[in-house]
């Protein structure tokens, strides 16, 4: 070859290089509106574990029995969607999605969607107050309200009609020994009582539903009697936000699941039209039409201006997906594939077993076996949630898009669904780490 050819060769290899470069520039030019600037929540360039999760991700021949078990499932109880997510010693092994997650639209259950979380979000708000536990803001015996108390405004104190309420306790809220009657209802779930009851022109705020409640006897003193209590979650929410000057949703997004590497949590909304990207439409047992949880006297979808959800906050506020959840999880529970963002200290504290089983003393968490098994449960109207973690490291988390009329009594089923997966399709899990 010429030595002149041979630099023409040259130059027309650098003259294509250069040309490509220009290309690539006017394609994805940098700023605001640079497709690069999109991967990743945090505009970094970097793609999270959660920004590629699909279906197809989790495809896996051996696993197809497993998920028609499922799908016959769904069909038994009437679900339009689920979710699944199965993780061992911190790894996700599995996650998918079956049905609809919106099925007048038809769009297809996939493992990216999100959807209400019910009293799972209790187990968030716990994991929250522990962090504040930690950093020395808050102790487990820190009095909530009452002169010494946390919230202790005067317009809170003002509303106070039973002294008894001086001696309530953060620990009181987390195990559900607050004291608190539900001889009315449920105060997160009667907002439209309240309205009438109050003669209010607008839904109470969670600071004033504190008031209205704060103002009734309690049916016990705190820390002698537990009842299940969603206000006090709410209660607790309150309390995050005193301690911190933050929002709590801003606060839980700082300190806990960006900390924990947890994509996607938003605060729920309550209509069809405010939902966030991804979630997924609801469906009650019933299809019910109620009146509008503000005192309208519209009659609306139970799932859709039946209740205030946001106003649930920490009680039962959060919206997510089951691949969030199992990340969240894997961050609290003291193994060492993803880092905890708890002390070993604050994972035995939420996980407590009351020697006599009397109690359950468990924090956040709803229920730990003497089996070592953790349980966290969830109930809507229109979802139901469940976590399971097994001393073996594994855990088992399901959603679903849809009510079941035996409401609560519907996490049995769910619970006897996974021990039967387990006991089947466990052995058959691949080996490998989705996030």
């Amino acid at each position: 070859m010429k030595r002149s050819e041979f630099k023409l060769r040259i130059l027309l290899v650098v003259g294509i290089f250069i040309c490509g470069v220009l290309l690539f520039a006017i394609l994805y030019p940098k700023g605001e509106d640079s497709r690069l600037s999109d991967l990743g929540e945090d505009g970094s360039g970097k793609i999270s574990w959660s920004d590629t999760l699909t279906n197809k991700s989790s495809a896996y021949e051996p696993l197809a029995p497993m998920d028609r078990r499922i799908e016959n499932f769904m069909q038994r109880f009437g679900l339009r969607g689920v979710q699944i997510a199965v993780t061992r010693n911190d790894s996700l092994l599995y996650t998918r999605g079956y049905g609809w997650a919106d099925q007048e639209t038809g769009v297809l259950m996939d493992a990216s969607h999100v959807m209400r979380i019910a009293s799972v979000s209790k187990l968030v708000t716990a994991v929250a107050v522990m962090k504040l536990v930690e950093q020395g803001k808050l102790s487990l015996n820190s009095l909530v309200t009452g002169p010494k108390g946390i919230l202790n405004d005067k317009d809170i104190l003002d509303a106070i009609g039973d002294e008894r309420l001086d001696s309530l306790t953060v620990d009181h809220l987390l195990q559900h020994f607050g004291g608190f009657s539900n001889r009315k209802g449920d105060p997160m779930f009667n907002i439209r009582d309240l309205v009438l009851e109050n003669h209010l022109t607008t839904p109470p705020t969670p600071r004033e539903i504190t008031k209205l409640v704060f103002s009734r006897k309690l049916a016990a003193a705190p820390g002698v009697r537990r009842h299940y209590s969603n206000f006090g979650y709410m209660l607790l929410s309150l309390v995050i936000e005193k301690v911190t000057g933050k929002d709590y949703w801003e606060f839980v997004n700082e300190e806990v699941l960006g900390p924990a590497g947890v994509p996607t949590f938003f605060a729920a909304t309550n209509y069809y039209n405010q939902k966030g990207e991804s979630e997924v439409k609801y469906y009650a047992a019933d299809d019910e039409i109620v009146e509008e949880f503000n005192g309208s006297d519209k009659m609306v979808p139970r799932a859709y201006g039946g209740n205030d959800y946001n106003a649930l906050m920490g009680g039962g506020g959060w919206v997510a997906s089951a691949a969030g959840l199992s990340r969240l999880v894997a961050a609290i529970d003291g193994d060492p594939g993803v880092p905890d963002i708890l002390s070993p200290k604050s994972i035995s504290l939420m996980t407590a077993l009351d020697p006599d089983d009397k109690l359950n003393i468990a924090r956040g968490w709803a229920k730990i076996e003497k089996d070592g098994r953790w349980i966290r449960t969830g109930t809507l109207c229109s979802s139901h949630a469940l976590i399971e973690r097994f001393p073996n490291g594994e855990c088992w988390i399901i959603l679903t898009n849809t009510g079941v009329w035996t409401g609560p009594r519907f996490s049995s089923d769910m619970r006897r669904l996974v021990d039967s997966l387990r006991a089947t399709y466990s052995h058959l899990l691949p080996s490998r780490n989705l996030y």
